[in-house]
């Protein structure tokens, strides 16, 4: 550890449990671990074991778990923070436990993955920097291809869209000048999601420049009939030549426009992407659940503890006795 006053606590603590407890040593081998583990974790947040606050805790059991570490080691991890911040309570170092009220991780759903805000703006902007960055090879078509890719990404954020309901949405779906856009999601169960300004001017830029350029296509040996066809298909977003997009087409275009990020990302991350930022904004339950369609408010609660963080921000810089006096 290399924080002193972790290091000395840590070390006190340690000593409690070895003559006061008579643990063993591989006991207290696995306390150091988890604890040393939890104060690296404050580190980065420049916090010390004895300012962790509640947040911290649940921050970083959610890590551990977004890490694909298994329940019961989690259990073990918070077991030895509890253990720990008990210990300091009757040792008179701090007034409030942070792992106070905090459920046995068994009781936890895992929060989906998401990008954070940086990485979402580095996600929605890759395509058209990739294609500005080439500098052999520019076609009119590749224009049109990294103009559809960018609005798509938009409406992927914007709308908390599904793959399946990216390459299904048909053009009588969006209402661009009213904002928003009629989207069919899992069992024909129709919603309405709104687009902000960013998602309308990207399909502004698309509709009017890129898309007639991806309906027409390499066909010049494709007969009139076949090429009218195509080029009228009803679908938002289409392929070159108007063909309807795959979901593993949409998935590696996904996954390229993250790699800008650092990230590889899938469709679904953005997607609670969308979720995850709305909440950390104040947005409600009840509206995220009907943006993402969700049929069960249950669903949603996933994201209930942003929430809770979130109203607990707010409270604490607004009410007259949220802080010491």
């Amino acid at each position: 550890m290399a924080s002193d006053p972790n290091s000395r606590l840590l070390s006190s603590f340690l000593d409690y449990l070895r003559i006061e407890k008579g643990l063993a040593a591989l006991s207290i081998s696995a306390y150091t671990t988890d604890i040393c583990q939890f104060s690296e974790f404050l580190e980065k947040r420049k916090h010390l074991l004895l300012t962790a606050r509640r947040v911290d805790v649940r921050d970083f059991l959610q890590q551990l778990f977004s890490n694909q570490v298994d329940g019961r080691s989690v259990g073990r991890k918070l077991s030895a923070l509890r253990h720990l911040y008990r210990y300091l309570l009757l040792d008179k170092k701090l007034e409030h436990d942070p792992t106070l009220n905090i459920e046995s991780p068994r009781q936890w759903k895992v929060l989906p993955k998401a990008l954070a805000r940086d990485e979402m703006e580095a996600t929605l902007a890759a395509p058209l920097a990739r294609y500005k960055t080439r500098e052999l090879s520019i076609t009119t078509e590749s224009a049109a291809l990294a103009a559809r890719d960018c609005a798509m990404l938009e409406v992927f954020y914007a709308g908390a869209l599904r793959v399946s309901e990216i390459v299904s949405a048909k053009l009588e779906d969006l209402k661009l000048d009213a904002g928003y856009m009629l989207v069919r999601g899992k069992g024909d169960k129709e919603r309405v999601v709104p687009l902000g300004k960013s998602a309308q001017d990207a399909l502004t830029q698309y509709l009017t420049q890129s898309r007639p350029i991806l309906a027409v296509g390499k066909r010049s040996g494709a007969s009139s009939t076949v090429a009218a066809s195509v080029t009228n298909s009803p679908l938002l977003f289409i392929a070159r030549g108007g063909r309807k997009l795959t979901r593993q087409r949409v998935w590696q275009m996904v996954r390229a426009a993250s790699a800008a990020s650092g990230r590889a990302a899938s469709p679904h991350m953005l997607r609670h992407s969308c979720a995850t930022h709305m909440v950390e904004n104040g947005a409600d339950l009840r509206t995220v659940q009907t943006i993402l369609g969700h049929a069960d408010i249950s669903t949603t609660q996933v994201y209930t503890h942003l929430a809770l963080d979130r109203l607990r921000t707010v409270y604490q810089k607004h009410h007259p006795r949220a802080k010491a006096r």
